[in-house]
């Protein structure tokens, strides 16, 4: 059975950093493209980085480019997102998904989810 974990969240000051982990099992990780997306309270669930099936190549939407990197460790079968300089606008929900063959940020180009971990960006 295919599945996602995240971990990693929780209380972070403005500009501080995180580390999001989002082990899968159940599948081999270099197989599909992972992706991170987050959802803020009363806002549409938005896509933010992927890391591409086989080659690992990366993707990053503006906002977060220079300030997150999404990396891949297969031989744990977990991939992260360190996220520094964190601003308040970063507080949101935090999920991994995969996706085979897939080379977007579409949410629905993916098929498995994660349930997700809490980022909350406040002094």
């Amino acid at each position: 059975q295919l599945q996602l974990v995240e971990s990693g969240g929780g209380l972070v000051q403005p500009g501080g950093s995180l580390r999001l982990s989002c082990a899968a099992s159940g599948f081999t990780l270099n197989n599909y493209t992972i992706g991170w997306f987050r959802q803020a309270p009363g806002k549409e669930r938005e896509g933010i980085s992927f890391i591409r099936f086989g080659d690992g190549s990366t993707y990053y939407i503006n906002y977060v480019k220079g300030r997150f990197t999404i990396s891949r460790d297969n031989t744990k079968n977990t991939v992260y997102l360190d996220m520094s300089s964190l601003k308040p606008e970063d507080t949101s929900v935090y999920y991994c998904a995969a996706g085979e063959g897939v080379t977007t940020l579409w949410r629905y180009d993916y098929d498995y989810w994660g349930l997700g971990t809490q980022v909350t960006v406040s002094s």
